[in-house]
């Protein structure tokens, strides 16, 4: 097995724990949001190699690692076609157009789940209920639409919201984040694009959250443990294509992203807004490396010691 593929494997796995904790919530909804990812992205990315006229690899790991991600991001049981347009968004346009493995300029997981999240708003805030009964919609969700209420109002009115993985994002966020730490150990994610995401959308979270007021942002164990901000920090904006490589870009690059998602969080359109911050954050990062790599090229050519 080449380099890359031990690298995409390994990813896959530590996706596992937060795929069982969910699975654990809302039972096979998951599964069966992988079951069709992973084949459609596959057959994607084999016509997509043919029409290239380049060798179709299953062996890197690198459509799996999009697939699961893809089926992570999407609410579980969702619509078979919904998955497919997010499959054929993520393989054919955001990895085939440019060329395959290692050539896109954008998450491939992100540009797939951004096409449907516009073309299927419903069909994506259609959160089936958790196993034990309770509501299924994440807290970014009912926190986002809590009709006037201040924090604290929405907390006593809603006991999820008070009751550590009344939502199931929680573990699920710590699971992914023990899953960051084996990438961290092992090497194969950069820290600082997760420090400045999570140091970020910490920071913001605390200016933002007046919990007397119905305008408040909510404060930061809200934004770290719901949704996926953990999947996202640890598993898609670590991404190494599609970062900035300098070291200072990384920690602009990671702050960047945090301050869109919580924009979006606080005052867009969207509960979530992080597809769209990686998106942005991906688009900016050909001018970071730029604006950072310059520099650092010049001081080594007067002092190559």
């Amino acid at each position: 097995m080449s380099g890359t593929g031990r690298i995409m494997w390994t990813v896959c796995a530590a996706l596992l724990p937060g795929f069982a904790v969910l699975s654990y919530y809302y039972g096979t909804g998951y599964l069966w949001n992988l079951a069709l990812t992973w084949p459609l992205a596959g057959a994607f990315d084999a016509a997509g190699a043919w029409a290239r006229r380049r060798p179709v690899n299953f062996q890197d790991g690198s459509v799996a690692v999009t697939a699961m991600i893809l089926a992570l991001s999407l609410p579980p049981n969702v619509p078979w076609h919904v998955i497919a347009v997010a499959s054929g968004g993520a393989i054919l346009l955001a990895r085939q157009l440019y060329g395959g493995l290692g050539h896109n300029i954008f998450n491939p997981a992100m540009v797939g789940y951004a096409i449907v999240l516009v073309s299927y708003p419903a069909a994506l805030g259609a959160w089936p209920p958790l196993l034990d009964g309770q509501t299924g919609a994440t807290a970014l969700t009912e926190f986002r639409y809590r009709d006037g209420l201040t924090a604290a109002e929405a907390f006593r009115q809603n006991p999820a919201f008070g009751q550590f993985g009344g939502y199931g994002w929680e573990w699920a966020n710590l699971a992914f984040a023990a899953g960051g730490l084996l990438l961290w150990r092992l090497r194969l994610i950069a820290w600082r694009v997760v420090a400045g995401f999570l140091v970020t959308l910490c920071l913001l979270a605390l200016m933002f959250n007046d919990g007397g007021s119905s305008a408040g942002a909510g404060g930061p164990l809200l934004h770290l443990l719901s949704g996926g901000t953990l999947l996202a920090a640890c598993f898609v904006i670590t991404d190494p294509v599609t970062h900035p490589g300098a070291r200072p870009g990384q920690w602009l690059f990671g702050a960047l992203t945090a301050a869109v998602t919580f924009i979006i969080r606080a005052w867009g359109g969207y509960p979530d807004g992080i597809a769209f911050a990686v998106l942005l954050g991906n688009a900016a990062t050909p001018l970071i490396d730029r604006i950072f790599r310059q520099p650092q090229a010049r001081a080594r050519n007067e002092n190559p010691t």
